[in-house]
């Protein structure tokens, strides 16, 4: 399984040197990748229907216990076969709606490692596995919704889609460390099978908020949705995939995944059902205000992930086997729609859906597509959308409040419905507009992959057993194990859902007839804009953007006095607040070594040198004396037997009076820099700081230092560094290493400041 997610990476990395011979006629050859992973992944369904699981593990960091481990399971099979199935049918519609395009190649590399990311999230058995493809997937769908980067608007889009992602990928770590604390365990399925009860532990609140913001934000749910209508900057291909069947379905496919863990419980269905139903009312209505033909999608894609949520919400058998097959439904006829307005796009230079008519009699195949696929959004009989449309029905039906939750599921259905005969069938219908007269069939790479979409949907609703038997049961098993539901069927005669289905598709066609597209409807909903998530949260962010500016500013004020007089405050006060609870303020004298006339000469000189720079005015001779203090303390280290750290001491302290004294040649060498009060405040700050750190040092000198480390070093210095002076030895043997890198530091630090006094800068 790991090779499936290897050769993308390898196609990715191929492309970087021999992608630009691919970028000409041959560049459909790159659907190769994802159409052979998907006749791999074919493979599996015999092996999944009959109860194998494959399972894959490699140690990463084992004393953690985190291992790439990857599992196939009816879930992930489900998904895998979606992302590839999917991608090859994008792979060859990019061939020739971008041809020519200076950066195909560029977009194939994106394009394929982001399928990889997708393979690795959904294969994943570890959860920190699972994070790390998940952060991919931002980072790659960040790179192709900003594909075109010279327009403004898209590079926005990129960052605002990677932000809000990007910020529920910091919850799903959170989440996985929990789940490690909790489980002692990283892989999903031994946490399954752990016997704990999650719902039972004091985190599990914490847990489901961790969960529900990761997933929320990468499937648009109210109110982190508006990121998608945003990333509609991005080209048709990219909207085709990452919007139909892969990226915004991450975050479903992390609910279904955790439903056996956290599910069946108030917290996690009253959250669900109660988020997912505002988000298919609000964005289902938002369809109807709508003239752009990917804005129109990207709604009712939004609309269609909140249904998606609310039946997990409701958590029955029947709403998650709902569930799973409304997931392949959608997948179909959204990609066929994407595509098909891609070709729109394409052929007439708009998508504004006021202005497209008639184009069925130049572009029939396209409108057969539209056709078919509008016939499955609007849940038709004999198409797959049907049979999905039905258990929605009976699932609402079947839950503790059937008749608000289906009250929900039939508007928001009859919206949809809308929806799709605004994208799928008003554009062909109609007169064709004289400024379309030299549109015309567009290549078979384009018309061909919507078309299939389109006779899928027609052929999965006639036999829908075909996919329930291979896909559909064996993920129900893994979400609720032992349960049944009925096999999926077209027709189930005269029912209660079949008259709320008739009641759907009426009321949605009158809908079609009375309401039609404009743009006035679309600039009165952008008179009620300010109350919109998307600008309260941008309001927020600016906010906290001016916040961290003030705060910035008043700190990074570029004085470094003001930089050491914040750090030495802060540094006293935490040291103040230890010492006030914790001093004793007692020392034993006796057990001081006799002070001889060399310390005692030494430590004078160091006291002159002190006060001398302190109330010298010259700085050049303050450097001096800070040097003659530097000195004094190198002596100290050779009357306590350790030469070599007075050698790097005296270098250390040469070297900084020269960079000083060169940093300084240049200034007055007299000048008052800051008044009285200053130095009155700033001399208080130096007494208090060295108080506390005299008071430090004397309860450090209390403190035992009994223990196997002084024992190591007492026994091993002399005999391994040939040092008698232990912490000489420490410092310049046992840790060399870091001495080296401070020496490394001083010398960058040293060219730095050389390279400064060279610079000579030029008045423009």
């Amino acid at each position: 399984m790991i090779f499936t997610i290897l050769l993308c990476v390898i196609v990715a990395l191929f492309l970087i040197f021999f992608g630009k011979k691919l970028k000409g006629s041959i560049s459909y050859l790159l659907t190769l990748l994802p159409l052979s992973l998907f006749v791999y992944f074919t493979t599996f369904i015999g092996k999944i229907a009959q109860g194998e699981v494959p399972v894959q593990l490699f140690e990463w960091v084992p004393s953690m216990g985190i291992h790439l481990s990857f599992r196939m399971d009816g879930l992930a099979l489900l998904f895998s076969l979606l992302i590839t199935g999917i991608g090859t049918l994008v792979y060859l519609y990019t061939s020739y709606y971008l041809k020519g395009h200076t950066y195909l190649d560029r977009f194939y590399g994106y394009l394929s490692i982001f399928m990889g990311a997708m393979l690795g999230l959904v294969l994943s058995d570890s959860i920190m596995g699972l994070f790390i493809f998940w952060e991919l997937t931002s980072i790659s769908s960040f790179f192709l919704i900003g594909f075109n980067n010279h327009d403004k608007a898209s590079r926005t889009s990129a960052l605002q889609a990677l932000a809000i992602t990007g910020f529920g990928g910091l919850f799903l770590l959170g989440a996985a460390i929990l789940f490690g604390f909790i489980g002692s365990t990283y892989s999903i399925q031994e946490l399954i099978h752990s016997g704990i009860d999650f719902t039972e532990s004091p985190y599990y609140v914490v847990l489901l908020v961790f969960i529900f913001i990761a997933a929320f934000t990468k499937s648009a749910q109210f109110p982190f949705h508006f990121w998608l209508p945003g990333a509609m900057k991005a080209p048709t291909p990219v909207s085709t995939y990452l919007h139909s069947a892969t990226m915004v379905k991450a975050g479903i496919y992390l609910l279904l995944r955790f439903t056996p863990l956290l599910g069946n419980h108030e917290f996690w269905n009253t959250t669900l059902f109660t988020v997912g139903a505002i988000t298919m009312l609000y964005a289902a209505f938002h369809t109807l205000f709508r003239t752009d033909l990917k804005g129109i999608l990207a709604y009712s894609t939004i609309s269609v992930l909140g249904i998606l949520v609310f039946l997990i919400g409701i958590g029955t058998s029947t709403a998650l086997h709902a569930a799973l097959v409304f997931i392949v439904v959608h997948a179909l006829y959204k990609a066929a729609l994407f595509l098909i307005t891609g070709i729109l796009d394409h052929e007439t230079g708009t998508r504004n859906v006021t202005k497209l008519s008639g184009l069925k009699s130049v572009m029939m195949p396209v409108a057969i597509a539209g056709l078919l696929a509008m016939l499955s959004n609007a849940g038709m009989l004999p198409s797959f959308g049907f049979v999905g449309k039905d258990l929605i029905y009976e699932a609402t039906l079947q839950s503790s409040e059937a008749v608000l939750f289906t009250v929900f599921a039939v508007v928001t259905n009859i919206l949809l419905l809308y929806a799709g005969y605004q994208v799928g069938i008003k554009p062909f219908i109609g007169t064709l507009p004289e400024n379309f007269t030299s549109v015309h069939l567009p290549d078979k790479r384009l018309w061909m992959p919507p078309l299939l979409l389109g006779v899928l949907g027609m052929l999965f609703g006639l036999f829908p057993s075909i996919l329930d038997n291979a896909l559909f049961q064996p993920s129900l098993n893994e979400l609720a194990p032992d349960s049944f539901v009925s096999p999926l069927k077209l027709w189930h005669g005269f029912t209660f859902v079949l008259l709320l289905s008739i009641v759907t598709i009426a009321l949605g066609l009158l809908l079609v007839f009375v309401l039609q597209p404009s743009a006035v409807k679309e600039l009165k909903l952008k008179k009620v804009d300010f109350l919109a998530p998307k600008t309260l949260i941008r309001g927020f962010a600016n906010g906290f953007q001016k916040t961290a500016s003030l705060w910035t500013n008043f700190f990074q004020n570029g004085y470094l006095r003001n930089y050491i007089l914040t750090i030495i405050l802060f540094l006293s006060f935490l040291i103040g607040y230890y010492l006030i609870h914790n001093v004793t303020f007692s020392l034993d004298f006796n057990s001081l070594l006799d002070l001889t006339i060399y310390e005692v000469s030494t430590l004078l000189i160091m006291v002159v040198a002190v006060f001398y720079a302190i109330f010298t005015k010259s700085r050049l001779a303050a450097v001096a004396a800070m040097g003659v203090v530097g000195y004094a303390i190198c002596m100290i280290f050779v009357f306590y037997s350790a030469p070599d750290l007075a050698m790097t001491q005296f270098t250390i302290d040469t070297l900084t009076v020269i960079l000083f004294v060169l940093v300084l040649y240049r200034l007055p060498k007299y000048l008052t820099l800051s008044d009285f009060k200053t130095r009155v405040r700033d001399g208080f700050i130096a007494v208090l700081f060295g108080s506390l750190i005299t008071i430090l040092s004397i309860e450090v000198l209390q403190v035992s230092h009994a223990g196997e480390t002084k024992q190591f070093y007492a026994e091993n210095s002399y005999v391994l560094a040939k040092g008698k002076n232990i912490v000489n030895v420490i410092l310049v043997d046992f840790r060399g290493l870091d001495t080296m890198v401070e020496i490394t530091v001083l010398v960058i630090a040293a060219l730095g400041v050389f390279g400064l006094l060279k610079l000579r800068i030029r008045n423009k």
